[in-house]
């Protein structure tokens, strides 16, 4: 992890006309930016230097967030209420807007059953919590489910094996887990394939299937983003949402950060403190 453990020293940037200069408290590290981390990071937390809503405390989403003065579009942060704290609210961009826009494509889903593959992870988490409260009945499928049922989960399995037919699908893991919920779909039912943890080839013998037609969706949709991060942090300062932070340190512990979550010791989210 030498290269996590790097630092580069460079200009403040200037914001542009539509853009905010964010002075950063918290960033948030998702499995594939610690994977390769000369991306930069995306998910940050902080307090407006220039802009407007200059003085506020937002969250934001965009490329190169993990610096201590970064520039986001206004489009790309909203303001984060009283009583939630910032380094919760850092914890929910990338995770929250894949698992909200995912849940939102699949349709309306009360008194649907939705399955959620990797549920243990940042974006299962969320996943689960938020299809619990659009009223479904959730599944959750992860090695370790500790805490899942706390979340919303209504049945925590570590294997796919025993789950009845589902309606939707929320597949994080990919390979023959995609394959497997694809065979679990009811007729018209749909999987979205929002993560590929296994590494792992999805080999399909054939996608015929009788009935109402079954879909297989990817995603990768994270325009516009400010609208929904404000929705993600609403949830979270109602208590109707946790960011499920499972480690949280000092940026300079980012390679501590990251082999703990690819030795599979983490739970939920990774939340560096910046300041």
């Amino acid at each position: 992890m030498r290269a996590l453990k790097e630092h580069r020293i460079v200009d403040v940037p200037e914001p542009e006309p539509g853009e905010v200069l964010v002075e950063v408290r918290h960033v948030s590290a998702n499995h594939g930016e610690l994977r390769h981390p000369r991306i930069g990071g995306h998910d940050a937390a902080g307090i407006v230097l220039e802009g407007p809503g200059k003085g506020r405390r937002v969250v934001a989403f965009g490329a190169g967030a993990w610096a201590e003065r970064a520039v986001f579009p206004a489009s790309s942060v909203a303001e984060v209420p009283d009583g939630l704290d910032l380094a919760e609210a850092a914890a929910l961009p990338m995770a929250g807007l894949t698992a909200l826009r995912a849940l939102r494509a699949a349709g309306p889903v009360l008194g649907r059953r939705v399955l959620v593959t990797g549920a243990s992870g940042g974006v299962g988490r969320l996943a689960v919590q938020l299809a619990r409260l659009a009223g479904a009945h959730v599944i959750a499928q992860a090695r370790r489910g500790d805490g899942l049922r706390e979340l919303g989960a209504d049945e925590v399995v570590s294997s796919l094996d025993d789950v009845g037919p589902v309606n939707v699908a929320l597949e994080l893991l990919g390979g023959p887990y995609l394959v497997r919920a694809w065979e679990l779909l009811a007729p018209g039912g749909n999987a979205q394939s929002i993560g590929w943890a296994s590494g792992e080839p999805a080999a399909f013998t054939s996608l015929f299937a009788l009935g109402a037609a079954r879909s297989v969706h990817s995603f990768g949709d994270v325009s516009e983003p400010g609208p929904d991060l404000a929705v993600l942090v609403d949830l979270a300062a109602r208590g109707l949402l946790s960011p499920s932070v499972g480690w949280r340190g000092s940026w300079e512990r980012v390679g501590e950060a990251a082999d703990a979550l690819f030795s599979g010791r983490i739970r939920g989210k990774i939340v560096l403190d910046v300041t």
